[in-house]
């Protein structure tokens, strides 16, 4: 009685321990996607407010704001692109230029709230070529891999005709199996 006593316990120990397992790993899942929803949120509203704030505040800082909506949305093409496309090389050259596109959008959102405007007018030059530095880097990177997967997909459907060709020419090309000749029939069939 004992022993069943002993392993009826050591199972509700080994469930008990699975479940919270579980309850952990389950919770931990769903932290992260609200974390990852969240930033996303974050970004589809800031994203608005810029939109919004470029035809509002004509000038250097609607350029500003402009500068920072170029920046985030070569960034982000090429991020799918890139990704889409399951090139690790260019995945790490993108995050090390997405670093460079952070700081200078930190700086030109930093920019947007000074209020001297001759050092905006002072600085807009330098941050303007820094962004399309950046910008031209990212269109680059996303054009190269845009035209190697339009590259691979022509390989593939070429490959794939060729096969679907042959495939066909085989499936016509048919001989009888066996044709009995007049020297095979039994005598008084033929």
């Amino acid at each position: 009685m004992e022993t069943i006593g002993i392993i009826l316990l050591l199972f509700f120990l080994l469930f008990a321990t699975l479940g919270t397992v579980v309850v952990v790993k389950t919770a931990r899942a769903v932290k992260r996607g609200v974390e990852r929803r969240t930033a996303q949120a974050r970004r589809v509203v800031e994203d608005q407010r810029l939109r919004a704030r470029r035809f509002a505040q004509p000038g250097d800082i609607g350029e500003l704001t402009q500068l920072r909506l170029d920046l985030r949305t070569s960034i982000d093409t090429t991020l799918e692109a890139v990704d889409g496309a399951g090139l690790p090389e260019a995945t790490a050259l993108l995050a090390r230029l997405n670093d460079h596109a952070r700081s200078l959008d930190a700086e030109l959102k930093l920019l947007e709230r000074e209020p001297d405007k001759a050092r905006i007018k002072a600085q807009l030059p330098s941050l303007t070529e820094r962004a399309h530095r950046i910008t031209h880097s990212a269109d680059s990177l996303r054009w190269a891999a845009q035209d190697r997967a339009h590259h691979t997909a022509n390989d593939d459907l070429a490959e794939l005709t060729h096969d679907i060709d042959l495939e066909s020419t085989a499936l016509r090309h048919w001989q009888p199996t066996h044709q009995p000749s007049h020297d095979q029939i039994p005598p008084g069939t033929g």
